[in-house]
């Protein structure tokens, strides 16, 4: 049998989706309309990329930009910022019942035989004026306790890694909602045309090493348009894959193609009204600017031998913690919206006393340093600097008391963050714990609500602030109560 050579009209009619096939149907009049209701929609994706969505900011905002400082894996609030008597009293000895209660433990924990308690591994001391504990394990975020309001009453339902750091960087447990920074590049677009609107950087600690996987998901869009989605920067000499030219091209070349393909895809656009087209046509132009900007981003020689000793050792080794520092806070004067660092490491199941020191020491003097170099620059003033984990830590030990492998289990019913800058109130302490940092006793705050705080902090009323998914008017806080902790707003 001879195949007979396709024609390009049926390949096209075969192909026609039902959606377009009614689309193009619509002639004369009604396809006049339709196709100016199209190029008015597109018209508006292109302008919401910039502005945000009509309506926002609901009010006067107290942060122009947002940096969050993810420490994943679950830092030990029970070492770092909770200390208390009790656990020195009981140290070894069994938690007791009536603390442990009911709760359910990781299946790492929930066969030992016993749960003795262990206190904090290195001493701290009472700092900043309203005398909080912090570890001496941090002797630099120490001089910053009059800038940052600790939350030690902060508490999730997930226990295992991936859905807790999902949940805490999406306001859903599950994988395909929209991150934290396409919600503030979706609602209030951006600042810096030169520049994506939401990046992200990784790092990996020298704590537990390889830490939990961190997937670019945590920066997506998920159910918003693409356009939205967070920009992962590399380390080293090409921060952005494929944003250079290839060998020959020049760049009025590149410009020349882009402007051709642009003029197709809007045609495509107007034609079928896929918001993706648009996406994909934001990609190319924001790659374009990239190819200038993102160098100059990332060409440190113009900083001061001071303020790069400031941020310690590292900070010339690009992709460390403290190189993606100095990086946020270069974005961050360039109003990029929302500036995330993931910092991989501090999952300590085992050998706590060794690997909890070498983590800290990562995190701790360019986190102070930042914070710092924001206020030196008058930038901390309208920048809401949150630094998180996904949970805390047990009490009790994980493994042998005394032995060297032993360490910490996940614990999601309490556990420490802290806020700084952007509407914050600095050197204060909220929620408290009970003796033996397990439970929460003043003030619980759910992920929900830390959720609610930094979009109220952007003007931003989460409540009205939606987008219809799957039927529903989809929130970054979910279906469930949620509310500001407006205790710790200036």
């Amino acid at each position: 049998m001879t195949m007979q050579p396709s024609a390009p009209l049926a390949d096209y009619l075969t192909h026609l989706t039902r959606r377009t096939f009614i689309g193009q149907s619509a002639r004369g009049i009604g396809g006049v309309a339709l196709g100016s209701l199209l190029s008015s929609s597109i018209a508006r994706a292109v302008e919401s990329k910039a502005k945000g969505q009509p309506g926002l900011p609901h009010f006067k905002p107290t942060a122009k930009r947002v940096l969050c400082l993810f420490q994943s894996g679950g830092l030990s609030h029970v070492d770092l910022f909770d200390d208390k008597p009790m656990l020195h009293r009981h140290a070894g000895q069994e938690i007791p019942a009536s603390v442990k209660g009911t709760q359910r433990l990781t299946g790492m924990t929930s066969g030992q035989s016993a749960y003795p308690v262990v206190p904090p591994l290195k001493t701290g001391k009472l700092c900043g004026k309203h005398g909080t504990w912090i570890s001496d394990l941090l002797p630099h975020t120490q001089t910053i306790a009059d800038d940052i309001c600790i939350v030690k009453s902060l508490h999730t339902e997930a226990i295992n890694h991936d859905p807790a750091i999902t949940y805490l960087n999406t306001g859903n447990q599950l994988p395909g909602y929209a991150s934290m920074g396409a919600w503030a590049s979706y609602g209030l677009g951006t600042e810096n045309e030169n520049l994506p609107a939401f990046i992200a950087m990784v790092s990996q600690g020298t704590g537990k090493n390889p830490g939990q996987p961190i997937f670019s998901r945590l920066w997506g869009s998920g159910f918003l348009p693409a356009s939205h989605q967070g920009v992962g920067l590399r380390p080293g000499a090409n921060p952005v894959l494929y944003l250079n030219n290839p060998p020959g091209v020049e760049r009025a070349q590149r410009r020349a193609v882009l402007d051709d393909l642009a003029a197709l895809n809007h045609s495509r656009a107007a034609e079928l009204g896929d918001p993706e087209t648009i996406a994909r046509i934001d990609a190319y132009e924001m790659a374009f600017r990239m190819q200038t900007s993102v160098p100059e981003l990332a060409d440190i020689s113009g900083e001061s031998a001071a303020t790069l000793d400031a941020y310690g050792p590292e900070v010339r080794k690009p992709g460390s913690y403290a190189a993606n520092c100095l990086l946020a806070r270069r974005l961050l004067e360039r109003d990029v919206r929302f500036v995330q660092l993931f910092h991989r490491g501090w999952d300590q199941h085992i050998a706590l006393a060794r690997q909890l020191p070498n983590q800290c020491r990562d995190i701790d003097q360019p986190t102070a340093a930042l914070i710092k170099d924001l206020k030196q620059r008058g930038l901390l003033e309208d920048t809401l600097v949150v630094f998180a984990t996904e949970f805390g830590r047990t009490v009790f030990s994980q493994g042998k008391l005394g032995d060297p492998a032993a360490g910490r289990d996940h614990h999601g019913r309490a556990f420490t963050v802290w806020l700084a800058g952007g509407g914050i109130k600095g050197g204060m302490t909220y929620g408290a714990t009970d003796d033996f940092c397990y439970n929460i006793t003043e003030n619980p705050v759910h992920l929900r609500d830390l959720h609610a705080t930094i979009l109220h902090c952007l003007g931003i009323d989460h409540a009205r602030f939606t987008h219809k998914f799957r039927g529903l008017n989809t929130r970054l806080t979910g279906v469930e109560e949620a509310h500001v902790v407006k205790a710790i707003l200036a």
